[in-house]
């Protein structure tokens, strides 16, 4: 398991430091972005979706405590030179994994960074676990990539209209042929298939928890028609889902 991560911090050296310090690649995290002050921090946030951000908290444009309350679902460990209590009580207010005091000891930053690698790989796992248990397709839902979460984010809410590549590259604001490579690059299947499985997810759901016929289930997951549905269906499940149906 790889994760992603970004480093906000306006002393150049201390930045380096950072860089350098930990074997980032020996724990399965890649540096994606470094930044220097909090409004290029929130950008490169922004455009990577990172999974740990290291930040300073006293940082031109905006502090890093500030920055952070705009991606609450990111991990994050504070760095700071000030043992200041009123940061402390908003950075844990903000749900901040650790607040480390500079000079960062390269020990306790190592323990810091294996402990949210433990809770991301714990919550990967479970997530796993609960799409085999929900999905008769077990499709991952977020990646490391920022395009290609905006593609999946596309389909969830678009799956059920008649989108393809085209549509979703033309909506994302890329070309087809840029997408196309790089979601079998980051997903290991190419859109189609994602789209595809997605809406046979969506209609075992229908099929087990609705009377809905068949017939309105393929129109309401965005297949063309019943026809095209069964066949597509029987591909993923070696059944139809007439048949899924009756051994419900």
């Amino acid at each position: 398991m790889s994760y992603s991560l970004i480093i906000v911090e306006d002393e150049f050296i201390m930045l380096k430091e950072l860089e350098m310090m930990i074997d980032w690649k020996s724990l399965g995290i890649e540096l994606v972005a470094k930044a220097s002050n909090g409004i290029e921090g929130e950008r490169e946030i922004e455009k990577h979706n990172p999974d740990i951000v290291i930040t300073d908290i006293r940082l031109p444009g905006q502090d890093g405590l500030q920055m952070l309350e705009k991606f609450p679902d990111v991990r994050s460990i504070i760095l700071s030179g000030y043992s200041d209590y009123k940061y402390m009580k908003k950075a844990i207010k903000i749900g901040v994994e650790d607040y480390l005091l500079k000079p960062v000891d390269n020990d306790e930053l190592l323990k810091t960074v294996v402990n949210i690698v433990t809770e991301l790989n714990n919550e990967k796992l479970l997530k796993a676990k609960e799409n085999i248990e929900n999905e008769v397709v077990p499709l991952e839902k977020s990646f490391s990539n920022h395009l290609i979460n905006s593609a999946v984010g596309y389909i969830s809410e678009n799956y059920s209209s008649s989108i393809g590549l085209q549509e979703a590259a033309n909506a994302l604001n890329v070309s087809e042929t840029h997408l196309s490579r790089l979601f079998k690059e980051v997903t290991k299947v190419n859109f189609l298939y994602y789209l595809n499985a997605f809406r046979i997810n969506k209609s075992i759901y229908l099929l087990k928890n609705s009377n809905i016929n068949i017939s309105e289930i393929a129109f309401n997951c965005g297949f063309l028609n019943p026809g095209y549905y069964t066949k597509i269906f029987k591909r993923f499940l070696g059944i139809t889902p007439t048949a899924y149906r009756d051994k419900l």
